[in-house]
C-alpha cells in the first residue's frame, strides 16, 4: 500500500519532469512517455499527453500487466515501461523520448560508441541500440529491458531512446545526457570517425568512477 502523501509527491514530480522534458526539447507534441514505480504498479503519462494538457489527475495508475481504470488510457508504451520494472527491482522511474540526435542514431540502428569517457556514465563502453519493433509491442519492451540489464539507457531502433533510474529527475537527466552525447558524436563524426577509448583507458575510467560513485546506479 502506497502512502497517499507519497503518491501525491510522485504525481507532482512526474508532471513537473514531463513538462521539463518538453521544455528542453527532448519530446515534442505527444511523443515519448514517462513513468514512476508506485508500489506494485506504476504511474504513467496518459496516451496523447503533452506539456499543455498533463496534470496530476490525468496520470494513469497501471499494473505491470496493463490493468487500469478511469477515463484516460495509459501510454501505448506501457508494456516497455512494465518490462523494465519487472526485470529490475531497483528501477523507480522510466523515461522514453524521441529526442533529435537519439532518433538520428537509432534510425541508423547504430549504438553510441565509446568515443568519449562520458559514454561510460551509462554503464558500459557504449550505449546499445536494440532492433526495430513496432511501437507498443511486447517485443520492443523485452528488447529494451534486456539491454537495460547492464545499462542505464539504450537506443531504440528507428524510434528513440529509453532510460531507467532511481527517481524521475535523475532519469530525465540521463535522457538529457544521452541526447547531448549523441549530438556530440554526430558533430565529431563530421570531422572524421572518432577513435574510441582503449580498453586500458576504460578500465581506468571505471576504476575512478567506482571510487567517486559516478555514473550508472543499477
Amino acid at each position: 500500500m502506497v502512502d497517499v502523501a507519497d503518491e501525491a509527491t510522485l504525481r507532482e514530480q512526474l508532471v513537473e519532469q514531463y513538462i521539463h522534458v518538453e521544455r528542453i526539447g527532448l519530446n515534442e507534441l505527444a511523443s515519448g512517455n514517462l513513468s514512476v514505480r508506485l508500489g506494485d504498479n506504476m504511474l504513467i503519462s496518459p496516451s496523447g499527453a503533452t506539456a499543455d494538457n498533463i496534470n496530476v489527475d490525468t496520470l494513469v495508475e497501471c499494473s505491470l500487466e496493463g490493468e487500469w481504470e478511469g477515463d484516460r488510457k495509459p501510454s501505448s508504451e506501457w508494456r516497455m515501461h512494465a518490462a523494465i520494472y519487472q526485470s529490475n527491482e531497483k528501477t523507480q522511474a522510466v523515461v522514453h523520448t524521441h529526442s533529435d540526435y537519439c532518433v538520428a542514431m537509432a534510425s541508423n540502428l547504430k549504438p553510441l560508441p565509446g568515443f568519449h569517457y562520458l559514454v561510460g556514465s551509462f554503464g558500459g563502453t557504449d550505449v546499445p541500440c536494440v532492433p526495430y519493433s513496432t511501437f507498443g509491442t511486447q517485443s520492443l519492451g523485452d528488447d529494451a529491458a534486456a539491454a537495460l540489464q547492464d545499462r542505464s539507457a539504450c537506443l531504440l531502433g528507428k524510434h528513440g531512446m529509453i532510460a531507467h533510474g532511481r527517481n524521475i529527475k535523475s532519469t530525465v537527466d540521463l535522457a538529457h545526457r544521452l541526447e547531448i552525447m549523441c549530438r556530440q558524436y554526430v558533430l565529431a563524426s563530421q570531422v572524421g570517425e572518432p577513435e574510441p577509448l582503449t580498453d586500458e583507458e576504460w578500465a581506468e575510467f571505471f576504476d575512478r568512477a567506482q571510487k567517486v560513485a559516478y555514473g550508472k546506479f543499477i
